[in-house]
């Protein structure tokens, strides 16, 4: 099976004592977020989890563990935007911090374990297409050599966040807009020897030479792994997500990067509380079991084939 590591939180910069401790102990519960009183058990074996795939802005407090993580095939999901302290409230420097990580992290597990994310954009009287061109460039170069692949979306509305999203005064470009946007992007990743794509985007932008991307990939999974997968695609994600089936292992609103757009993050009072809950021993992130709770252990298998191999 596939882990997400995860949407729904940052895992790497929060959480990875848990992360670690729950690797040593072998298995997680998760709480489903449409019917709380149904937790799931998930078994952690390497032979049964055919790859990790971390999400994250800040990887720091997981670069001096990763060694414990021998047995497993996993990679990293790393988002760096050129957002300031507005949009992305609680994040570390990125020029001193973020981006020496972003390559500390490269160098540690190999470029092409190490996906770009410059998402989602938004723009308004201080993120112009300007601005997101210059900070775009200046990240791009930073990281040459160091990633294969960018992958950029355009911020949704969604209806958690829009309150939030109106008082950054966001608007919007016409698709015509957006394609030449794109077309500028895609040019700057080219020249610093990476490929682009997009997170669940529904305008097409393969004219400008921009593919759909995949975030939980098939085809980086069986690249990393050498094996063939023999998984469909998630269909609990949005039409347009191109991700194969995973398992997801966190908790929305657990996160305090403070980010102005995350949908899985909207309720700073939710957030406060459900981080006095957490505990890096418990089988579960930022929760405990109740009586009313039913627990049930999801039925495991590897969707590996290692017999067909590239």
């Amino acid at each position: 099976m596939i882990l997400s590591a995860s949407r729904r939180t940052d895992i790497p910069a929060f959480f990875s004592d848990w992360f670690f401790n729950r690797v040593k102990e072998g298995y997680f519960l998760v709480r489903n977020p449409e019917f709380p009183r149904k937790v799931s058990k998930v078994m952690l074996s390497p032979e049964l989890i055919d790859c990790i795939v971390f999400w994250t802005k800040n990887p720091v407090p997981m670069l001096s563990k990763l060694d414990r993580l021998k047995d497993y095939d996993y990679y990293f999901q790393f988002t760096l935007t050129g957002y300031g302290r507005d949009i992305e409230t609680n994040l570390p420097d990125k020029k001193k911090v973020l981006i020496p990580a972003f390559i500390q992290l490269s160098e540690k597990i190999g470029p092409e374990r190490v996906i770009w994310r410059y998402d989602p954009i938004l723009f308004n009287e201080r993120y112009t297409e300007e601005y997101h061109l210059r900070a775009f460039s200046e990240i791009a170069s930073s990281l040459k050599g160091h990633t294969e692949k960018c992958v950029i979306s355009f911020v949704d509305d969604y209806l958690k966040i829009k309150k939030t999203m109106r008082s950054l005064n966001e608007y919007k470009l016409s698709d015509d807009g957006l394609l030449g946007f794109a077309k500028k992007i895609c040019d700057i990743a080219a020249d610093n020897g990476m490929k682009m794509a997009t997170c669940a985007e529904k305008l097409e932008l393969s004219s400008v030479g921009i593919e759909h991307n995949a975030c939980v990939d098939r085809e980086l999974i069986e690249r990393i792994t050498g094996g063939r997968l023999r998984v469909g695609k998630h269909k609990a994600q949005r039409e347009a997500c191109g991700c194969v089936e995973s398992i997801e292992m966190g908790a929305y609103n657990t996160c305090s990067n403070g980010c102005k757009y995350c949908y899985a993050n909207y309720s700073p009072a939710s957030i406060v509380e459900n981080l006095k809950n957490y505990d890096p021993a418990s089988p579960m992130l930022c929760g405990t079991l109740s009586p009313d709770d039913k627990v049930s252990e999801t039925k495991m298998r590897s969707l590996l084939d290692l017999n067909i191999t590239f």
